[in-house]
């Protein structure tokens, strides 16, 4: 199977669209402007050189990359984009693609030689939309998805069972996909710091840590291990999310209810088009000047707008009183057709 991931997706996009941006920093993030608040969507190479990231301050990007050009989020242009590239992906010989997001997708395939189907899978991805992709190949999801940072930019890289951890071994927990830097620390506190040490960790000893679910799934991802099948069911959103970047801190609860009944409606008209109720809400509060709280909440099945907006406005009641607030999002969970599908390979989205 193959991990396929287009290059500094959005950017490409975007100088693909203004040639003259070719080799320059570039950065896309908000409505293109630093004096607003607003966080960076992506970075061009040239940009992310200068120590910038996706999910920074869009003033902060501005002052490491002063000659930056700073473009506006433009979703249609990358979701164009993105189903051109998926197509293309689908016309391949023989291929069953699975859909990540916008800029990545697994192949898999029946071949004798992979690297050579990665390079078609490349030059036809360039030559139908000109832009660039790595490709990861691997014996699981697991490694495949992996792989693919190797290989960047515009690579190709191949890890199995026989080269995972003389590759991966010595390197840190957090670079395995489905692992970030909380669960990372939690298993450091356990005295397991490198992917060998998880791969050699008791399935058993971790789950007192992390539940019986996730405790062995976390010592699979430590062995590469899991899924060898790509699935090609269109991908089910879990959930929809809405948040909302004020240029001017709000600091009275009318102005936050106010705000909350404003997502609350958007969010409800994501959630109305999937026809599925909604079982859990999270709250995402951001407070001045960039302290991050989140309040979570399962709740019984309903599509009942009113009855959401009653129990986000509950929620809403824990909000620290008289701190300034800089940022609101609210996420709707919803009932799946069959999670039991969702297996353990990681997912994305939420917060």
């Amino acid at each position: 199977m193959l991990h396929v991931d287009l290059d500094q997706f959005i950017a490409a996009v975007e100088v693909l669209r203004r040639p003259e941006l070719a080799g320059r920093p570039v950065i896309v993030g908000g409505r293109g402007d630093p004096a607003e608040r607003a966080v960076v969507s992506t970075a061009s190479y040239e940009a992310r050189a200068f120590g910038v990231g996706s999910g920074m301050p869009l003033r902060v990007a501005a002052r490491k990359v002063p000659d930056a050009v700073i473009l506006p989020v433009d979703r249609d242009a990358y979701l164009a984009a993105s189903e051109t590239v998926m197509a293309v992906l689908r016309d391949q010989p023989g291929a069953t693609v699975q859909v990540l997001g916008w800029d990545e997708a697994f192949v898999g395939i029946t071949t004798a030689d992979p690297e050579a189907y990665a390079r078609a899978i490349q030059a036809a991805v360039l030559e139908e939309t000109r832009l660039h992709c790595s490709v990861g190949i691997g014996d699981t999801l697991v490694r495949a998805k992996v792989a693919t940072g190797f290989g960047k930019p515009a690579g190709i890289f191949r890890l199995t069972a026989e080269n995972w951890l003389e590759v991966m071994g010595a390197r840190p927990t957090r670079e395995l996909w489905g692992i970030g830097a909380k669960v990372s620390a939690r298993l450091a506190a356990l005295g397991i710091t490198t992917v060998s040490e998880l791969a050699a960790a008791d399935p058993a000893a971790l789950v007192p840590e992390f539940g019986p679910k996730m405790g062995p799934w976390y010592a699979e991802l430590g062995r590469g291990d899991g899924s060898a099948t790509v699935d090609s069911t269109p991908w089910v959103a879990r959930g929809h999310s809405r948040e909302t970047t004020f240029q001017q801190d709000l600091t009275s609860p009318g102005q936050v209810e106010s705000a909350l009944r404003e997502l609350v409606a958007q969010v409800l008209g994501d959630v109305a088009a999937e026809g599925r109720p909604v079982v859990g809400l999270t709250l995402k509060v951001r407070y001045a000047p960039f302290t991050t709280k989140t309040l979570a909440r399962k709740i019984p099945q309903t599509s009942d707008g009113a009855d959401i907006l009653a129990r986000t406005l509950a929620i809403a009641a824990e909000i620290d009183p008289g701190r300034p607030i800089r940022l609101l999002g609210l996420r709707a969970e919803m009932t799946m057709p069959d999670d039991a599908r969702q297996g353990h390979t990681p997912t994305r989205g939420g917060w």
